[in-house]
Formats: C-alpha cells, structure tokens, sequence
C-alpha cells in the first residue's frame, strides 16, 4: 500500500469477524491488513482491517454479498 494513500478501516463486534473478513476479502483480490484499533477510532474488538480509502464501496460490496457483519467502515 503506497505510503501517501489515504486509508479507512473497517471495525468489528470480535476478532472472529475481524479475521473471517480478512479472508473473504483477500480472496476477493482486495489488499487489506489486520491492526489494531487505531486510538481516534473506538471499536469492541481491539482488531480492524486496514484497506485502501479508493476500495470502500468494493470492501462494503463484498462484506454484505459474503454476509460477514461490521460494525462500521470509516475513513482514517
């Protein structure tokens, strides 16, 4: 991921969901990294994935179509 990208997360409910997205997402072709919550974000799970900002529609896109429940994608 290119050091001046801009960056959203997607939080999770627990690492359980945190780590099911991560591999529907990878299989998916996205490139998407688990890490922790970042402190200007709050979340239940200590875990998100990181992914592009310019991936946001396509990430959400394929959560739902995979039914892997989020809390909340936001832009960081």
């Amino acid at each position: 991921m290119p050091m001046s990208a801009q960056y959203g997360v997607v939080l999770f409910d627990s690492t359980q969901r945190a780590i099911q997205a991560e591999r529907v997402l990878k299989a998916a072709g996205l490139p998407v990294k688990l890490i922790p919550v970042p402190r200007q974000v709050s979340s239940d799970c200590g875990v998100c994935l990181r992914f592009l900002w310019e991936d946001h529609a396509r990430v959400e896109e394929v959560l739902r179509t995979h039914k892997v429940a989020f809390a909340a994608i936001r832009q960081i």
